[in-house]
């Protein structure tokens, strides 16, 4: 199992702020190390598998989870 080093809460977040706080809160993360975002939003899940494609970043896990 994976340890973040970082959880990031943008639950109730629309789009594009779980992206934008999401790119605020990784830059205090050194090389290598893990965040773990958080997101109720709908698209999140295809909005950030294109985001991390886009700036080199590594989409380590992508799930949904029913609440």
């Amino acid at each position: 199992m994976t340890r973040e080093n970082l959880v990031v809460d943008a639950k109730g977040l629309a789009c594009p702020m779980p992206i934008v706080k999401a790119k605020k809160e990784m830059d205090s993360l050194a090389p290598g190390q893990i965040m773990k975002l958080q997101t109720t939003d709908k698209g999140s899940m295809k909005d950030f598998q294109a985001w991390v494609n886009q700036t080199g970043h590594e989409l380590m896990e992508a799930r949904a989870i029913r609440v």
